[in-house]
């Protein structure tokens, strides 16, 4: 986005994405199993069981299942990334946007592990959008 404004404009336009983003926390009393599962508790009135099954499936698809039972505290950027993430996903969306992801991911080289981690779950989505800083863009292969 050229400034601060488009960005968010973009996101206001774009509300009903699925925002992967820094001012959308986890809930640091609940784990990331918890913080996937909530959403289908709340949203399709799923028992704790099943939508923590479905979350857990998630988590393996990315190959973090090990932080399943970790507290936002806990989490380096990375598991606290495949955790929003998760979140966002756990209901099928046609549009995620990840907002600024180098503010997110500050310890990684951030492009590559995208890209991984969203060839990991191509088929929950149909387009992702990259809310970055327009210097930014070479970062990113067209998906």
């Amino acid at each position: 986005m050229p400034d601060d404004a488009g960005r968010i404009a973009l996101l206001e336009e774009h509300a009903s994405a699925a925002l992967i983003s820094d001012s959308l926390p986890l809930r640091a009393n609940l784990s990331v199993l918890e913080n996937v599962a909530i959403v289908l508790q709340y949203r399709q009135n799923l028992h704790y069981d099943r939508a923590a099954d479905l979350a857990w499936t998630l988590l393996g698809r990315f190959d973090q299942t090990g932080c399943a039972f970790k507290r936002d505290p806990d989490l380096d950027s990375n598991e606290r990334f495949i955790a929003r993430l998760a979140r966002a996903l756990i209901l099928p969306q046609p549009i995620i946007l990840i907002e600024r992801p180098g503010l997110l991911l500050p310890d990684c080289h951030y492009p590559s592990f995208l890209e991984a981690t969203l060839a990991a779950v191509e088929d929950l989505y149909e387009q992702c959008w990259i809310v970055d800083y327009p210097w930014n863009e070479p970062l990113y292969a067209p998906r």
